[in-house]
């Protein structure tokens, strides 16, 4: 891996996390808030994170395993916040403290 292949795809992998940060904020406002247009934005960052997680699967000099487990980190991503949600607003209903 040269210079320029290790900061394309660190730079590739942090816009990943961020994107998948953004993901989870947009999300949980967006559903606080009840606002359609949130929500929308907080998907449209999930599926910007799919797009890097597929850019740095297809381009980066990663060896198999990493490019594996960031494929599938990236994939299962996206349940995480509708599953948070939805334990969050059980808890809250049910009254458990």
């Amino acid at each position: 891996m040269n210079y320029v292949d290790i900061i394309a795809t660190s730079t590739a992998l942090g816009l990943i996390v961020l994107a998948g940060g953004a993901y989870g904020v947009l999300y949980a406002v967006g559903m606080t808030q009840s606002s359609r247009s949130l929500e929308r934005a907080s998907y449209a960052c999930y599926a910007a994170q799919l797009l890097l997680v597929l850019a740095v699967c297809l381009a980066s000099p990663l060896d198999v395993p990493w490019k594996l487990f960031i494929a599938v980190s990236g994939m299962t991503y996206g349940f995480i916040p509708p599953a948070t949600w939805r334990l969050l607003e059980k808890l809250h209903h049910d009254g458990v403290r």
